[in-house]
């Protein structure tokens, strides 16, 4: 039994324990001498089978699922709907029990119920209380002991708050709140659990200098997500913080209780996009949690987080396939992964190796498998086009395949936005796989508790490997110029975490799209997902943005110079095929497709031809092929024709 487990465990018998105490104790308090004596000479028979009532009542009302050093309002809510659920039991009992062919009275009586309502609440909710009360207490004391750093924390007072409740827990550690700056006029003048609220965002060169002269100088600052947003204008208070020479570091999370709560050095990245689309955290849980998931290609940028993804919402087990043995060691010793319930392993194995594929999946029987492993760069994959088709067209062949064979419900295959109408090896190949995905979803169509196999289309992930931003980073460390390809090239930009939480939820929107499929023979389904990224942005402006935010001034200070576009690149990505018909999911921030299926004898014969093109290294046949699967393809040493430029706007409405 692992360690979750037996926590759960715990938690269950003392709850079933309390409640056989609260009816014993309930006689005890409101019944003496005969009385009493005959109740409880009935409690052999009357007290098991109730007892094991009462745990599938407080399994319904979720009594197992939070952690007691998290206890909060809704728990106690929980606890007073299982309770009052209970009473009612008895209350139904008591009459039956007056019926003549029983006792003919009662056997309880309406205020031996009321008074077991109230000492059965007690009991549960109680410890519960007194458990959170003695770790906070404890990290009390150890917040006042150990040397923590000073710091300041940034942001409006609801955040706040749930920040400081995380380090009164000890979830957030080694930070001692000195103040508050936030950019509500509302909040000033007030105090958070203690802690002053010193001014706005513009008071804190003032306040810094306050503490220094105190001889308590403030060593780090917080940002909380409300601190990024536009109106609390972060990208002064990113220069501001560089100036005082103080590490400004951002909150990634502020779920309840901040349970899974990281910090992280605030990048300039952060400060690039459109608010962040939020995601419905329960819906993952619910989807995640007590499954079994495999993630190839789990040591790159987006496998990576995908895996972290899965931990943070429950998986019982997560394997990583990965091809590369030092990005397998980084993402095994990832010390989120480590520090989880979840039981963590990794293997090397090559997608594109079949056999291997099939033995890691009929090994390890996943529920859900997330398809990562991929090769993305397009300059890489024009010049290497035989290794972009063997990894992305017959690697995800070989997953979806294996998959299957070993009973997945849900295949997820990572695609990008340069899939359709592709101009390069990178959206051809992306293109096909999707294709034939599709082709083996149509097949399970309308089949009871069959696999799903969807898509997922990206645009440009920031901080992602090879992504633009990570280059122009290192580009102005260096003192410039920043190297842009053409001064209209626009991207859509989506963060790692974003990425991730789109698998997810895409993932789990399939599964719940199940039963729609099934009754409508498949024509409602969607088969292809793409987060809402707002407008594209202009790379041009987007090297100009990144200088300033570093300090300096374009042009003067760093240098942008134009190179020309590569191979395989045009000026605009489109994120859906013009007659692809668009699918409502009922997801905020999310866009979906239907499939535009393709006979799987027809792309098993594409499939054939690619592979006889790539024994004979015969380029030309694999672009016939392509043309021949997507006839938006045609092969351009390069494209400087932008994709429909009414796109972006109308993707924007939907």
């Amino acid at each position: 039994m692992n360690r979750q487990n037996f926590k759960k465990a715990l938690i269950v018998a003392h709850d079933l324990v309390m409640t056989g105490v609260a009816v014993v104790a309930t006689f005890a308090v409101r019944f003496e001498g005969p009385l009493l004596h005959a109740r409880l000479g009935d409690m052999p028979v009357f007290l098991p089978p109730y007892i094991a009532f009462a745990g599938i009542i407080y399994w319904v009302f979720h009594l197992y699922r939070s952690k007691w050093r998290f206890a909060s309002l809704p728990d106690l809510f929980n606890i007073f709907r299982a309770s009052t659920v209970l009473a009612l039991t008895l209350l139904v009992i008591d009459y039956v029990l007056l019926s003549p062919q029983f006792f003919g009275s009662f056997f309880f009586g309406k205020i031996t119920i009321a008074l077991y309502w109230l000492i059965q609440m007690f009991l549960l909710g109680g410890p519960r209380l007194a458990f959170r009360y003695v770790k906070y207490a404890r990290s009390r004391n150890t917040l006042d002991r150990d040397t923590n750093t000073p710091t300041l924390l940034l942001g409006r007072g609801s955040d706040i708050e749930v920040i400081l409740r995380a380090i009164e827990t000890g979830t957030v550690k080694k930070m001692r709140p000195k103040g508050v700056l936030s950019y509500r006029a509302d909040d000033l003048g007030q105090a958070i659990r203690g802690v002053p609220v010193l001014g706005n965002f513009n008071d804190l060169d003032q306040v810094v200098q306050d503490f220094q002269e105190r001889g308590e100088p403030i060593r780090r600052l917080v940002a909380t997500p409300s601190a990024l947003a536009p109106e609390a204008n972060p990208d002064r208070l990113l220069a501001r913080a560089r100036r005082l020479g103080l590490p400004l570091v951002r909150v990634t999370s502020l779920g309840e209780g901040m349970r899974n709560a990281e910090l992280a050095p605030l990048e300039i990245e952060d400060l690039l996009l459109r608010p962040t689309v939020q995601i419905d955290r329960q819906r993952l849980e619910n989807f995640i949690r007590g499954k079994r998931v495999l993630v190839t290609g789990g040591g790159g940028s987006i496998g990576s987080e995908i895996c972290t993804r899965v931990v943070a919402f429950g998986a019982s087990d997560l394997m990583i396939v990965e091809s590369s043995e030092p990005s397998l060691h980084h993402i095994l010793e990832n010390p989120t992964l480590q520090q989880s319930d979840t039981n963590v392993d990794g293997v090397i194995a090559d997608v594109r190796d079949r056999v291997r594929v099939q033995e890691v999946m009929n090994d390890f029987r996943p529920d859900v498998v997330f398809h990562a492993a991929a090769l993305k760069h397009v300059p890489y994959l024009e010049r290497n086009w035989m290794e972009g088709i063997k990894t992305n067209v017959f690697g995800s062949v070989n997953v979806a395949d294996a998959a299957v064979e070993a009973g997945a419900s849900e295949i997820v295959i990572i695609s990008t936005d340069k899939a359709i109408d592709p101009v390069s090896m990178l959206g051809a190949t992306k293109r096909l796989a999707e294709m034939y995905g599709q082709a083996l979803d149509a097949e399970f169509m309308g089949l009871n508790g069959t696999t799903r196999i969807i898509a997922v289309r990206f645009g440009n992930v920031l901080g992602s490997v090879g992504s633009v931003v990570p280059k122009f980073k290192a580009q102005i460390a260096r003192g410039g110029p920043i190297t842009v390809t053409h001064p209209d090239m626009v991207r859509y930009f989506m963060t790692t975490r974003e990425a991730a939480d789109l698998v997810l939820t895409s993932a789990s929107h399939a599964d719940q799209d199940r039963v729609r499929v099934e009754a409508t023979n498949g024509q409602e389904r969607a088969s292809v997902y793409v987060l809402k990224m707002g407008q594209p942005v202009r790379i041009y402006e987007l090297a100009e943005r990144m200088i300033r935010l570093a300090g300096y001034e374009p042009g003067e200070d760093i240098e942008i110079a134009v190179m020309g576009t590569r191979p395989g690149e045009r000026l605009h990505e489109i994120l859906f095929a013009r007659d692809e018909p668009m699918a409502e999911i009922g997801i905020d921030g999310v866009m979906a497709a239907k499939p535009i299926f393709a006979d799987r004898a027809k792309v098993d014969q594409w499939l054939k031809a690619l592979s006889k093109a790539i024994a004979d290294g015969d380029r030309a046949a694999a672009e016939r092929v392509f043309e021949d699967a997507i006839p938006e393809f045609k092969r351009r040493q390069m494209s400087l024709q932008p994709a429909v430029p009414a796109e972006p706007a109308r993707l924007a409405s939907h």
